[in-house]
């Protein structure tokens, strides 16, 4: 008898997985990488990774919580009982991002404020690092808390725990109705306006022209890989929690290629609007386009108001879409994030939403606090890099080995799809599973590995050289390797109410 929480509607479900897909990454770090990797040609290897990965990832996804009906523990639990801690690993690298990625909301709703009268002046870069983070300590002390970040951030965890409180129908799928909506509407202006400003066109020129050659390259390959594989959320728990409040008649297939293609369209759209504005910008100052790109926090909180000082009208009115446009993208985001281990409490140890929310979400709130310090960016830098490379694409690595390979599960799952999707899966996706994915996060990894065991952290906001060992040993590899190690003794708890050996007598059932 099915008792869990369901979507309202398709369009629902659709809008929320778009919502996790959509984040931050998508506006700031697309744009940079396309960039750096081809510009227009570097479509062909992101159209090739979304084909071969992106959506057979998210098919695959969503067909293990649709099949198994529970959050990523817990279906990996029904699957096989040892692949449980594989389920724990994904939800808590999602608590963990969960502790920072509220964070830069906080940021991104202060700059929203800010943009009305223009507040951070014309030296963007210190206001950013000395004035608003106050960024007075070494990496490793924590300072005092910044009010400027401290009031936005509660108010950040309160909307998401308020939505997260009301449920998958009456919170999420409501709050993602509204958001995702918006937040698409708000970007149409702000590219509209930015392809009219002069200079845009160059921006757009730099943007699409094609470097052929590089394609050539492996590690154009493997960045586009990582794109796809970072913006749309799969790995960590989200999808299977967010798949398995399906309904039993649902597209499974059809429903991946609407998220996996929504998700690439509006990163196309954050690219025209981004370099359109670099464009601009360029032609503003008098300097090559390539020195003004960058990406993640440089591009959002240093370069854009910077732009947005110089736009000859409405200047406050475009940085208020603007970054209004990274809180819905990131608050969306947040919540499925929150949910993917909030779900997985639920399930382990049978207590209700309110309480799971509270004691999940709540906990995640008060950690987040760490990053509201003056120090709070270089915790923040380093468990972002860390987290990411060797929680989220190595999970990724472990889990597509681990149901092709180990559990051979591929079959079972096509089999699944296949009775309720419109769109049969056929060899393509057993063949980018079974061998192209692992292939290409194989190497990702290898060659992460190699670098970070030589020292060497390429970030968005930092490459460590002022950082200790003893710091990146906490706040970077502990943390990484923390959700991994609790992840695998939380699979000897015991669940409540025997719920996998339940499924599976309904199975044999059947």
């Amino acid at each position: 008898m099915e008792t869990r929480s369901l979507w309202g509607t398709r369009s629902g479900f659709i809008l929320a997985a778009i919502g996790s897909a959509v984040g931050l990454g998508n506006i700031w770090r697309f744009p940079s990488v396309a960039y750096e990797n081809g510009g227009g040609a570097f479509f062909i290897p992101y159209l090739f990774a979304l084909l071969t990965a992106g959506i057979p990832l998210l098919i695959m996804e969503f067909t293990i919580g649709h099949k198994y009906r529970g959050s990523a523990p817990l279906s990996f639990s029904r699957m096989n009982k040892k692949a449980e801690w594989l389920g724990w690993w994904g939800a808590l690298v999602a608590f963990v991002i969960s502790t920072y990625y509220s964070v830069i909301i906080a940021w991104a709703m202060s700059y929203t404020i800010f943009s009305f009268n223009l507040n951070w002046g014309s030296d963007t870069e210190a206001f950013l690092f000395n004035d608003y983070l106050n960024l007075t300590v070494d990496p490793g002390q924590t300072g005092s808390f910044v009010p400027g970040v401290l009031i936005p951030l509660i108010i950040v965890w309160v909307l998401v725990l308020g939505i997260l409180f009301k449920g998958v129908k009456k919170g999420i799928e409501i709050a993602n109705r509204i958001f995702i909506p918006l937040l698409i509407v708000l970007f149409l202006i702000i590219v509209i306006r930015a392809i009219t400003l002069p200079g845009a066109i160059d921006g757009l020129n730099a943007f699409f022209q094609p470097d052929f050659e590089s394609i050539m390259s492996s590690d154009v390959w493997v960045a586009a890989y990582g794109q796809i594989f970072f913006s749309l959320s799969i790995a960590f728990a989200i999808m299977i929690a967010y798949s398995s409040y399906l309904p039993k008649k649902s597209d499974i297939t059809n429903n991946a290629f609407t998220v996996g293609f929504g998700n690439s369209s509006f990163e196309l759209l954050a690219g025209i609007g981004v370099f359109s504005i670099l464009g601009f910008m360029a032609g503003q100052a008098g300097v090559a386009i390539d020195e003004l790109v960058a990406g993640g926090v440089g591009l959002a909180f240093v370069v854009f108001p910077q732009i947005i000082n110089e736009l000859p009208a409405l200047s406050g009115l475009f940085g208020f879409l603007f970054f209004a446009s990274l809180v819905l993208a990131g608050l969306s985001s947040l919540i499925s994030i929150s949910e993917a281990y909030i779900s997985a409490i639920v399930d382990k140890f049978k207590i209700s939403r309110a309480k799971a929310v509270l004691l999940g979400g709540g906990l995640s709130a008060v950690i987040s606090l760490l990053y509201a310090t003056q120090g709070g960016l270089f915790f923040l830098d380093a468990v972002d890099y860390f987290i990411n490379q060797f929680g989220v694409a190595f999970i990724g690595l472990i889990e597509v080995v681990m149901v092709a390979w180990i559990l051979r599960k591929l079959n079972v799952l096509q089999e699944h799809a296949n009775e309720i999707s419109d769109i049969p899966l056929g060899g393509w996706w057993k063949i980018s599973l079974g061998g192209i994915t692992p292939i290409v996060l194989g190497y990702m990894m290898f060659d992460l590995f190699r670098l970070n065991l030589l020292k060497q952290f390429p970030t968005d906001t930092g490459n460590y050289e002022g950082y200790s060992d003893t710091f990146i040993a906490i706040a970077g590899w502990g943390v990484a390797a923390a959700a991994l190690i609790i992840g695998i003794l939380l699979m000897f708890t015991k669940w409540k109410n025997d719920v996998t050996e339940d499924y599976q007598k309904s199975e044999e059932a059947k």
